[in-house]
């Protein structure tokens, strides 16, 4: 366990599953607080009906070596998100990273659906969950972020700048959702730089979350039985390692030369050299701009 983030407090805005409970863990693991949050409780499902709630990832929190704290939370509620932002300030009188990770739209968008046949109330309660979340978690949240020079606010995509500038993903609303979270981390860049605050935006590679493992009908202990249906799954990469990303980013004191830019799990392991869990090193973005989208056969050797 490493000790790199104790005495620091972080918020983790859509920790249920996936990428935000990766990157919750990991700071735990590095010794901050971290308050997680989401719609999914023991007592409570939310819409998606899934098993994972912010309860277990505060645990988990625990576990790894620091102090998870779950707080219910629906970021499409001003009041709920005040009210929380309120709670950490009270307990704590500060906050240091921010990570908007929510989302909530897998049930939303339709592959491949041109807008004028997509689900309209769909579409539109897609772009409110992955846009306007963030923008009222950031509205509320970061005066008390900016109490403290060095903050660091972390916008979670998918795609980094450069990929979903030239490729279309999957369909409008997607499209403008993934997006819009890439623009929020470089305006968010001009407006805390100034006042001594960082923002990126960060993405993950093929990720191996439990929706995903679910769909392709395997289990983290032998997701490799996806590789004969799904070849190009062989590139992919655990929670934990955008979560150790995300850890990496919280303790550089040089974090800021960031300020604004577009990051990838897969790229920060280069710049920090850390590993996914089995020790190895996915770069998703390379190998899917190199390999994947060239129709090469699969073959992840020089990627990970």
């Amino acid at each position: 366990m490493s000790e790199q983030l104790k005495g620091r407090v972080a918020l983790v805005a859509g920790a249920t599953r996936g990428a935000g409970r990766g990157i919750a863990v990991e700071l735990g693991a590095a010794g901050a607080t971290v308050y997680v949050t989401g719609r999914s409780t023991r007592a409570r499902r939310s819409e998606y009906d899934r098993p994972e709630t912010i309860e277990d990832t505060a645990e988990l929190v625990t576990e790894a070596g620091g102090e998870g704290i779950a707080v219910p939370t629906d970021h499409l509620e001003p009041r709920q998100v005040k009210a929380l932002v309120d709670r950490i300030a009270g307990e704590q009188g500060r906050l240091d990273v921010l990570v908007n990770d929510i989302w909530g739209g897998e049930t939303l968008f339709e592959w491949e659906t041109p807008v004028w046949e997509h689900d309209l109330d769909k579409g539109l309660r897609l772009l409110r969950l992955a846009v306007e979340t963030h923008a009222i978690t950031s509205h509320h949240a970061l005066p008390l972020l900016l109490r403290n020079p060095g903050g660091l606010v972390v916008e979670v995509t998918d795609g980094t700048a450069d990929y979903n500038r030239d490729t279309y993903r999957n369909s409008f609303f997607y499209d403008v959702a993934k997006s819009s979270v890439l623009r929020m981390a470089f305006a968010l860049g001009h407006e805390l730089a100034p006042r001594g605050a960082t923002a990126v935006a960060l993405t993950p590679g093929w990720l191996r979350s439990e929706i995903m493992l679910d769909h392709f009908g395997v289990r983290e202990d032998n997701w490799r039985d996806a590789l004969e249906s799904v070849p190009h799954f062989a590139i992919s990469e655990t929670p934990r390692y955008v979560g150790r990303a995300v850890a990496a980013l919280a303790a550089d004191p040089e974090v800021a030369r960031f300020n604004g830019t577009s990051l990838s799990s897969g790229g920060l392991a280069r710049e920090y050299g850390f590993t996914d869990l089995d020790g190895s090193r996915p770069d998703a973005w390379r190998y899917i701009v190199e390999v994947q989208d060239t129709g090469k056969p699969a073959d992840v050797t020089g990627y990970r």
